[in-house]
């Protein structure tokens, strides 16, 4: 099973922003993992578009095609607002007279956002890089961490919400897929239902709760199934 490049101590570091709630390690490495499954698809996904030019270091724009070719891959959208990559997305925004609403701008924040704090994920984001065989733009790596930042971030709050209200409430137990996609598996069927409704303390996030998060944050389909899987085989073994 593949080590994530990002550690734990980062991600702890990323759930104490948005929860003062305690976070098992075999979730933090939950977490991880999930989040290196959805930068390697990416990057994946960019490494192709990029082949079919005959390039071998990405740039934003292979990042825009591997999004616009699987929608499993539009993650960590509240990136999207702070990167010029994704203005044309977005869309132009304007207001009530027609005129044009500027980007949003950063500001000087109390608590770190996922935003600012999204340089932390540098290192991790070229280390696997490394591991794919590609090289990228700065710009390319600076929309790398963004991703991977919000996507964390918001992997968080959902796992920590899942603590509070006891489970995955807010889509019970179906489980969606793509229309060109085979049908999930019974078992992971069950699997699914099974995070539906969460045993423990409501002080702790553990690794059920990343992963309930994680049927809230990808949508059905190989991605998250994928994810789901490798992040149960790399806390197998450890306290939940």
């Amino acid at each position: 099973m593949a080590v994530s490049p990002f550690k734990p101590s980062l991600v702890k570091a990323v759930f104490r922003d948005v929860t003062p709630m305690h976070v098992s390690r075999s979730a933090a490495w939950a977490a991880a993992s999930v989040t290196r499954t959805v930068l390697t698809e990416i990057i994946d996904g960019a490494r192709r578009a990029a082949a079919e030019e005959a390039r071998r270091k990405l740039i934003p724009r292979d990042l825009l095609s591997a999004i616009d070719r699987n929608v499993e891959l539009e993650v960590g959208d509240k990136w999207y607002d702070h990167s010029p990559t994704f203005r044309g997305m977005t869309g132009v925004l304007y207001d009530a007279e027609g005129v044009i609403v500027a980007s949003r701008k950063r500001s000087g924040a109390r608590r770190p956002s996922a935003v600012v704090g999204a340089h932390r994920f540098e290192a991790g984001v070229n280390k696997l890089l490394r591991t794919q065989g590609a090289t990228a733009v700065p710009a390319m790596v600076r929309d790398l961490d963004g991703i991977a930042s919000v996507f964390l971030t918001d992997l968080a709050r959902d796992a920590a919400m899942v603590v509070r209200e006891g489970g995955v409430q807010r889509f019970g137990t179906v489980t969606p897929a793509m229309s060109s996609e085979t049908a999930p598996l019974p078992f992971f069927k069950d699997s699914l239902r099974a995070l539906s409704v969460r045993r423990g303390d409501r002080r702790t996030i553990g690794t059920d709760d990343v992963l309930a998060a994680t049927t809230i944050q990808l949508s059905g389909g190989n991605l998250r199934q994928r994810a789901l899987t490798e992040a149960r085989g790399c806390c197998r073994g450890l306290a939940t």
